[in-house]
């Protein structure tokens, strides 16, 4: 890869890390052909894109987008591949479906929102993360329910109140 063929991808890199928001760096070494080729393909058919690139170029992409990456630069070693995605769940989701199979991909880091995950035991958490439309509905059905409840306490008072009138209303009549 010459020169001119790295900025191109560290620009690419750069851009991608912008656009998504969220992104997985894997160890994916000494898996065959056929193997990176189905997790390719798995990727693609889950929305996730993935790219295997030298440390170096995904450390400069992180450096020229710009955010808070350093504690990711301590696991650029190896191997590595990076997963970008809009969902914040489905690179986790499809590694441990992959790992089903086989020990790799291994999880060497994760940038979800600007939060950091680093290390292949914070997969678990990864896969159970709501993201912000899901946290906002449970806020909002949270905020609603009390709301809810006084509205519903006082149309059934209202039902038994008007009950009552009309029982005496009959017992003079």
């Amino acid at each position: 890869m010459n020169k001119e063929e790295k900025y191109e991808l560290v620009l690419a890199l750069t851009e991608q890390i912008k656009e998504y928001g969220n992104f997985y760096i894997t160890d994916t070494a000494d898996l065959t052909v056929a193997k990176i080729n189905d997790i390719r393909r798995q990727c693609f058919e889950n929305d996730i894109k993935i790219q295997v690139a030298k440390n170096s170029l995904i450390k400069k992409a992180m450096e020229a987008a710009g955010g808070d990456f350093d504690p990711i630069y301590d696991v650029l070693k190896g191997s590595s591949s990076i997963l970008f995605s809009k969902s914040a769940t489905a690179p986790a989701k499809l590694i441990k479906k992959l790992r089903r199979k086989g020990d790799k991909p291994v999880l060497k880091a994760a940038y979800i929102d600007s939060a950091v995950f680093i290390g292949d035991n914070q997969l678990d958490t990864l896969t159970k993360l709501k993201s912000k439309e899901e946290l906002i509905g449970e806020i909002i059905g949270l905020l609603q329910s009390p709301a809810k409840n006084v509205v519903s306490a006082l149309q059934s008072g209202g039902n038994k109140l008007a009950g009552i009138v009309k029982t005496l209303q009959e017992r003079e009549g």
